[in-house]
């Protein structure tokens, strides 16, 4: 079930734009990385958070401030704060998703996804070498 919109019809436009957007892949997200009532529960609560400050959100970078409650809060119920790599990677190679994509629902640019990509990478080669090596 969508959240209550935001009482002026621009700006309910614009918010349910932004949630039909981004929803599926926070919920995708956090079905990662949490239980599935967990997953629903912490989407549902960011969208209601969303939605209760949407007018000053938008004088924000309105992806870029979802993205990180989002994180926040899932990594909180999870119980552990991955990297910006290990999310980029995550949506990337798991997810399946394109580096624009990524970039659209975290708020970042697409070059800084490939960077956090790449740092992705090297770190799974470094441990992927020390285990070879033991």
């Amino acid at each position: 079930m969508k959240p209550a919109p935001p009482a002026s019809s621009l700006l309910t436009h614009a918010f349910y734009a932004f949630y039909d957007l981004h929803r599926p892949a926070y919920h995708a997200y956090a079905a990662a990385r949490l239980p599935p009532e967990e997953a629903q529960l912490s989407v549902t609560q960011l969208f209601d958070l969303i939605a209760g400050n949407w007018t000053w959100i938008m004088t924000q970078h309105p992806s870029a401030w979802a993205w990180k409650e989002h994180t926040r809060a899932v990594a909180y119920r999870a119980g552990r704060l991955p990297t910006p790599a290990e999310d980029a990677a995550l949506l990337h190679d798991d997810l399946c998703l394109s580096l624009d994509r990524i970039a659209t629902i975290t708020g970042t640019d697409p070059a800084q996804v490939t960077a956090l990509l790449a740092a992705a990478r090297r770190i799974r080669h470094r441990r992927r070498l020390g285990r070879s090596s033991a």
